[in-house]
């Protein structure tokens, strides 16, 4: 692990973060932020704020860009946000708002 960056406490579901981390998992830096700029989902905006962090951090730490992969991504679930909503009868459904944490780790490629 050469750097890493984390985000948390992200208002996104983490099922559909997953779902755009396998697409940039094990590539290089540059391939993996054209995809993610590519790409139409919602979670792609966190993921390159926390993708150039872990650039910034292995920046000032004097590694070479170009040489840098994405060796481990996870997102993980925060904690919930306990929402009702009024439904029939004068009951209340729970509304469950999903947070995720984020961490990206660089190595360097072999």
């Amino acid at each position: 692990m050469i750097a890493k960056a984390q985000g948390k406490f992200l208002r996104i579901s983490p099922t559909k973060v997953r779902q755009t981390i396998g697409l940039i998992r094990s590539q290089d830096v540059g391939k993996a932020q054209s995809i993610l700029l590519a790409s139409n989902k919602r979670a792609k905006e966190s993921l390159i704020k926390i993708l150039n962090s872990a650039v910034a951090n292995a920046k000032v730490k004097g590694f070479n860009i170009e040489q840098l992969y994405i060796s481990k991504i996870v997102c993980n679930q925060g904690p919930s946000w306990k929402r009702f909503k009024a439904v029939a009868f004068g009951k209340a459904a729970p509304i469950l708002k999903k947070t995720s944490h984020i961490k990206i780790e660089l190595d360097l490629k072999r």
